[in-house]
């Protein structure tokens, strides 16, 4: 915890002077623009991976970046539907970016079908993630993970639309949805292309752009 510690000392110290206007004016409110969906793992920083300054993502976090559908905030699970909703009807975020990422724990569980027994809630939470792809005979426990982590953001970007204010804004023309895949070893990104379920870099394809509808995915 010292370290923790330290580094805020630091903040106060070296980072906070050197973004003070900045501060002074989000003291008063914040008009973020985007809604950035990510894992809970600590190797996957939002802001660092985007490049942006504070007040520039509203940021939901999660194991397995993971958005139950509408329904499912009677089981308990409203907290991210609730966020959603806010940042959609409150801060009128113009798009939503659902992001995995490789080396996925959860999906790594969810790929290898293991038995979460110890972890209950874990068990509970991660039958909102996607299924395991089908997959041609012999592919690797690797290929696996991999296409389950790029299925799982097409599935929560299927739930996404099931939330009346995302629907509703989508409708409206308002809203953009985005689907990506971050790899963590080599710092690319890999973005879903319309409702195809293909994955292309963002870097030859930046302003593409996933709204597909929702394939029965979202139960």
């Amino acid at each position: 915890m010292r370290d923790i510690i330290e580094g805020v000392l630091r903040f106060q110290r070296d980072a906070y002077p050197a973004r003070a206007g900045l501060f002074r004016e989000l003291a008063g409110g914040q008009h973020p623009g985007t809604l950035f969906i990510a894992c809970s793992d600590s190797r996957v920083v939002p802001e660092l991976l985007t490049q942006r300054e504070p007040g520039e993502l509203f940021v939901i976090r999660n194991a397995g970046n993971i958005v139950p559908p509408y329904a499912a905030g009677a089981n308990g699970a409203d907290g991210v539907g609730a966020t959603v909703e806010y940042a959609v009807t409150a801060l009128g975020v113009t798009d939503i970016v659902v992001c995995g990422h490789s080396d996925c724990g959860a999906m790594t569980a969810v790929a290898g079908c293991q038995c979460m027994a110890h972890m209950p809630a874990v068990q509970n939470w991660l039958r909102h993630a996607a299924p395991v792809p089908r997959m041609q005979a012999g592919a690797s426990a690797r290929d696996r993970i991999d296409a389950t982590v790029r299925e799982n953001v097409v599935v929560q970007i299927a739930n996404l639309r099931t939330h009346p204010s995302v629907a509703m804004a989508l409708e409206a023309g308002r809203l953009a949805l985005h689907g990506w895949v971050y790899d963590i070893g080599t710092g690319a990104i890999d973005a879903l292309e319309g409702d195809s379920r293909r994955f292309v870099s963002l870097a030859d394809h930046p302003g593409v752009c996933a709204t597909p509808p929702l394939l029965g995915l979202a139960a």
